[in-house]
């Protein structure tokens, strides 16, 4: 989604002589979703029936309606009580999240994210480790499970029996896949926070927050090594 700066950043002027409150992205996500309680306003789906499949998003408006001077409508998704325009301008912004990032399903992890005050779970301090695939308990304790693998013969005694050869089935827990999909998970949202926070550092639309740079860390599980 194109947009004119230019006209943004004219429409998001603050007053003079008030100053902005500063916040990194997630803690403007959590102010606007959690404490503002702002709603996701995506955009529909293309009609077939149609030969123009599209609409205006909900940014576009907000977009508009600063141009024009007006104020935004803040209270059209809580009874009784009012959404400050900036958690509008923020909710806007998640809404219109790019394809490459995920799209409409990202933005909706990023807005439930925020709404709970939480960060995605990387699996901090996991590491695989090998345990029995299925375990039984007796009164002896709890033991593994074995399967037969095969036979063979052995000499007892004088005799030559055949015995079975038992195993027990192994597996790493939590496997490494799962760790890896949780870390990756991590990443894509850390990456859609990015872009929202250039994107609202860009378009000069919030009139009392100043987004800044900070950011959670790209890579916690990555231990920086010291001199």
């Amino acid at each position: 989604m194109k947009h004119d700066r230019n006209l943004q950043a004219r429409a998001g002027r603050v007053a003079p002589g008030r100053p902005k409150r500063s916040m990194s992205v997630q803690q403007a996500l959590e102010w606007a979703f959690r404490v503002e309680h702002a709603q996701l306003e995506l955009p529909e789906p293309p009609d077939p029936e149609r030969e123009q499949g599209f609409g205006f998003g909900l940014e576009y408006v907000l977009l508009q309606r600063a141009i024009l001077g007006c104020k935004i409508d803040g209270g059209h998704y809580k009874i009784g009580s009012y959404t400050h325009e900036d958690a509008e301008v923020i909710a806007a912004t998640v809404a219109g999240m790019p394809d490459s990032l995920g799209g409409k399903r990202m933005a909706i992890r990023v807005a439930e994210l925020a709404r709970a005050g939480l960060t995605p779970d990387w699996m901090p301090g996991v590491a695989p480790r090998c345990v029995p695939v299925e375990t039984k308990r007796n009164q002896h304790g709890e033991r593994a499970t074995t399967v037969v693998v095969g036979t063979d013969r052995v000499l007892s005694r004088g005799k030559w029996r055949t015995v079975e050869v038992l195993a027990c089935p192994v597996t790493f827990s939590p496997h490494p896949q799962q760790i890896e999909a949780a870390r990756r998970a991590y990443d894509d949202w850390w990456r859609a926070l990015e872009w929202v926070g250039e994107g609202l550092q860009a378009g000069g639309m919030l009139r009392e927050i100043d987004v800044t740079n900070t950011a959670p860390k790209r890579y916690p599980w990555v231990r920086m090594c010291g001199p």
